[in-house]
């Protein structure tokens, strides 16, 4: 880890699991850190535990509910109004696989529409002080899901049928085209933002252990317990994306281990063909501006 005194990091999702972990260690390396949350109570816990943990850390809890863009608005509006800079965005909060089809409070299915189009928004909202930062980066935390066969963005909001692991595939493969195009829009217009992604493997997290398969996966953390990593490992591709020198835009990192899953360091991570194709990104894209409202303007 770098030296990131005096360096400001968002991060959603950061009372528990990879979120909490990664927010620890930004912290640790001197980085100011604001933990975006939906449960302020549990962001104030995760808060003292960061300060126990680093006692030199002073996190502040912000809400943040990706499941409502009147939520994102409403933080994007109080950083601007703070008006400073933005170092690091790190995509990670997210909804996996509720049993039944639910949705957000602006009526899209609840993974893509918190996992993809919520981030989207924040990111849109958030992207004036990620150009005020010298070199800002934006990590999009994906998953190994989004490599299933055969998943499209033809029906985003599974209005022909639901499937929790597809949906949740479906989500994390538009969170991976995003981080793609975003890339390709900064360089293309100049707003020296580095946009990337990573995945972490299969950590054991509050995330997986309840899904809606959580007993099958609790089986497998006891008879094959080399496939899951602990949160400290599960987070250096996210934490290589968000502040390694080498580290590149556009790039998708993730475990070196056994299919991606396992310790050992961080690599490239196998990337879905319809990330691409660029028409796709810019359908996505698009579709994405018109369901938020969000535009990202030159």
């Amino acid at each position: 880890m770098p030296d990131l005194t005096g360096k400001l990091a968002v991060v959603t999702g950061a009372n528990s699991g990879l979120g909490y972990g990664l927010a620890c260690a930004l912290s640790a390396a001197g980085a100011d850190v604001i933990i975006a949350v939906r449960d302020r109570g549990r962001g104030e816990v995760a808060s003292r535990q960061i300060r126990d943990a680093v006692p030199a850390a002073r996190p502040v809890v912000k809400n943040l509910d990706l499941a409502s863009l009147k939520s994102v608005v409403a933080l994007g509006e109080e950083l601007a109004a703070e008006g400073r800079p933005i170092d690091i965005l790190i995509n990670n909060a997210g909804v996996m696989t509720p049993p039944r089809r639910e949705t957000t409070a602006d009526g899209f299915e609840l993974q893509f529409g918190t996992n993809h189009l919520g981030h989207f928004a924040l990111t849109g909202q958030l992207l004036p002080l990620l150009r005020a930062a010298p070199n800002a980066r934006v990590v999009t935390v994906s998953s190994i899901a989004a490599t299933q066969r055969g998943l499209t963005l033809d029906d985003v909001n599974a209005e022909k049928g639901y499937r929790p692991m597809r949906s949740y595939g479906i989500a994390k493969l538009a969170q991976l085209m995003f981080a793609s195009e975003l890339d390709r829009r900064s360089r293309a217009h100049g707003w020296t933002v580095m946009s990337n992604a990573a995945h972490p493997g299969l950590t054991k997290t509050n995330l997986l252990s309840g899904a809606s398969y959580g007993r099958l996966t609790r089986l497998t953390w006891r008879l094959m317990p080399f496939m899951w990593l602990d949160v400290d490992e599960g987070i250096k591709p996210t934490l290589y994306a968000a502040v390694s020198p080498g580290a590149c835009g556009g790039a998708y990192y993730g475990p070196r281990g056994l299919y991606e899953t396992a310790g050992g360091g961080v690599t490239f991570a196998a990337v879905p063909a319809l990330v691409g194709d660029q028409e796709a990104n810019r359908a996505l894209w698009q579709l994405s501006e018109d369901l938020t409202g969000t535009t990202y303007v030159d």
